[in-house]
């Protein structure tokens, strides 16, 4: 039974993965397309907030500052020549290195204090990212960002990524790696770790754990995502603005994630796609659009505290529940 378990998840994840490959071909229309792919980079960001909220319990608002770190250095760095493959690992480091400064003296806080001194950092990137005219270019932005290095393979041929198609591509790759080390960590000791820092903090020091330590590799590792997740933003869209780095984003993440399920690996990916389709197809309402959608959001949180995923696991699990109880039923009356 295990092994059918098994093979059943593993099979699960592969239709995902196959249907994510031919998604390209079943949409026509490229406004469509782009919410996907917006939708796939937005995934990123949102499961790398759930390793540091929905994982370890710390609320950091500084998401989309970290995010605005990644963007302006791939814009900097390929503007001035360097390849996308070289600056997008390099800008990602930066943000990590910047989260490391950050975490050092505000996760010695706790609870609402590290929230609001995470939040202050996040306001502090976006003013500097507008009023540093000669870096950033000010509230006019950095434009003409140049699109991803074409990359060689051996027998292949060069792959650029002018068309909507490659770029597709381009961001899913990057959102299956990041779900795969995501994955790894939170399913490993480390991950465990983690859990025990969000489900009672005091007693997992009290045990052993590491909880500073535990708090600060989570809270870098997932302001690295963040920065890549902001690289492949910049030079996908080619210009970029303070914008890049403001609040509204970290608290459409943090939405994403609430929505879709926090502490999960399918909810952010979930929330990320789900919430954006609504309120696109809520649009012909205009200003009363996002009191429906506050409404849904209450609903949610009232029913399904755990998300659109946790609602579907408990909705799996209680089906699970009756199939066993019938099978129960039938061998008693059998026997």
């Amino acid at each position: 039974m295990a092994v059918k378990g098994f093979l059943r998840e593993k099979s699960l994840y592969l239709l995902l993965v196959v249907f994510a490959l031919v998604l390209p071909f079943l949409i026509t229309d490229r406004y469509v397309f782009q919410i996907v792919i917006m939708g796939c980079l937005f995934s990123i960001c949102t499961l790398s907030m759930n390793l540091i909220l929905g994982y370890t319990g710390q609320v950091s608002l500084a998401h989309a500052g970290f995010f605005g770190i990644g963007s302006y250095g791939v814009a900097l760095m390929t503007k001035q020549g360097v390849s996308f493959w070289l600056a997008l690992p390099l800008a990602s480091l930066i943000a990590a290195a910047t989260g490391l400064l950050i975490g050092l003296p505000t996760l010695r806080t706790r609870g609402s204090y590290f929230a609001i001194a995470t939040l202050c950092f996040g306001v502090i990137i976006s003013v500097v990212a507008g009023n540093w005219i000669e870096v950033t270019g000010g509230y006019t932005g950095v434009v003409g960002i140049p699109l991803p290095s074409p990359i060689f393979f051996p027998g292949i041929g060069s792959i650029s990524f002018h068309t909507m198609l490659a770029q597709y591509y381009l961001v899913l790759a990057f959102l299956l790696l990041t779900l795969l080390i995501m994955h790894r960590l939170v399913y490993s000791l480390l991950g465990l770790s983690f859990m025990a820092i969000r489900n009672n903090e005091i007693l997992a020091e009290a045990v052993g754990v590491n909880t500073f330590g535990g708090k600060l590799l989570s809270f870098v590792v997932a302001n690295f995502f963040a920065g890549m997740a902001g690289g492949i933003y910049a030079s996908l869209i080619g210009s970029i603005s303070p914008s890049t780095a403001s609040i509204d984003l970290t608290f459409n993440w943090l939405i994403y994630l609430l929505l879709g399920g926090a502490a999960t690996l399918a909810g952010p990916i979930i929330g990320a796609f789900v919430i954006p389709v609504i309120l696109d197809q809520l649009q012909f309402l205009q200003g009363y659009r996002m009191i429906i959608f506050g409404v849904l959001l209450i609903v949610v949180v009232i029913y399904f505290p755990r998300g659109i995923m946790g609602g579907i696991s408990d909705l799996v699990a209680r089906a699970r529940a009756c199939y066993e109880r019938g099978k129960g039923v039938k061998r008693a009356a059998a026997g």
